[in-house]
């Protein structure tokens, strides 16, 4: 569906194809016609009704000497139901590296062995380094805060800042004052 999409925004992607497709939606013209109104030479029109038609936007039909153009509203419709729904626009972008600023902030932020440099002051950076954090316990484990500080040590000395901000940013859960922890 990706190339779908790429070969209708390139269709659309120019002024004057975007002109036609608004003066279509008004009313059917020929090519002579829509030149004039454009201010290009006939041969440039054509050029462009080619690209919209390619992507079933646009529909002719003979008159005379003249072949007339129209926009097919229902081929528009269908296009804006089924290739701009959440899932296609997703889709599109699932090629892409959705960890890939994180990767990015963990090898600015840490070690060869993995430990931390420091910690971010900038918060997404931050949330970058505790979802690499959080990664070293178990989801299906309760651990008390000094098996906590133990693993975090691993990354960092200052532990308790670590252990607050996993708890704020919601990626681990505490009971009591220091009771157990456990990844969420």
């Amino acid at each position: 569906m990706s190339e779908e999409l790429v070969t209708f925004f390139k269709a659309l992607a120019d002024s004057n194809r975007l002109k036609i497709v608004g003066l279509l939606a008004e009313k059917s013209y020929s090519v002579e016609e829509l030149a004039e109104l454009l201010q290009l030479k006939p041969s440039t029109v054509s050029h462009h009704l080619s690209r919209v038609s390619e992507v079933g936007l646009v529909k002719a039909h003979s008159e005379s000497y003249y072949n007339v153009y129209r926009l097919d509203q229902s081929v528009l419709e269908e296009k804006a139901r089924t290739m701009f729904t959440q899932v296609e626009l997703s889709n599109v972008a699932a090629e892409v590296d959705a960890d890939a600023y994180d990767k990015k902030v963990i090898r600015d932020y840490s070690r060869k062995d993995g430990s931390l440099k420091t910690l971010p002051a900038q918060r997404k950076k931050l949330e970058a380094v505790l979802r690499y954090v959080v990664k070293a316990f178990d989801a299906e484990k309760r651990y008390s805060e000094k098996q906590v500080n133990e693993i975090l040590k691993r990354y960092h000395e200052d532990t308790a800042t670590l252990r607050r901000e996993l708890v704020g940013f919601g990626l681990m859960q505490r009971e009591g004052g220091g009771g157990e922890y456990w990844r969420v």
